[in-house]
């Protein structure tokens, strides 16, 4: 019997989605298993160079939590492209402004840096309370 390698065609993609919720998870454990799921890689059907990930969607984003010092210790760098134009800003500030922004940065640097990336990223939903507008969709729950 011959074996050969089945490559997953986008027609063939069949997409679920996944419930995690933040309470209390660490933010790059949680990333890591989230950008998993939007890449594919858990399914046997994974190619790279096709677009086969779930959808996923994160609640209770707010208590979400960090080890160490890295609330205080990591720092998120931008730049206008302009002399002086570099901009500072600390994890507890990214959190206590918008936690959604600490978890989407962490999951997208995760992914592949191109527009298969930008593809999968649009399948991420972040909620920051309890409730989410995807009951419709019957979300499976994952636990990490």
């Amino acid at each position: 019997m011959k074996k050969y390698t089945v490559m997953q065609r986008k027609e063939d993609v069949v997409r679920n989605w996944n419930h995690y919720d933040a309470e209390g998870k660490v933010l790059g454990r949680l990333a890591a298993d989230i950008a998993v799921k939007l890449m594919g890689k858990d399914k046997v059907s994974y190619t790279p160079h096709i677009d086969g990930g779930d959808f996923v969607v994160v609640t209770n984003i707010e208590k979400m939590v960090v080890t160490g010092k890295k609330l205080t210790d990591k720092i998120y760098y931008n730049h206008s492209g302009f002399p002086g134009g570099l901009r500072e800003r600390r994890l507890e500030e990214v959190m206590a402004k918008n936690p959604k922004e600490a978890l989407m940065l962490a999951v997208k640097r995760m992914l592949p840096k191109n527009r298969l990336g930008r593809e999968q990223l649009t399948r991420l939903r972040i909620f920051v309370g309890a409730e989410h507008a995807h009951t419709a969709q019957k979300p499976t729950k994952v636990e990490l």
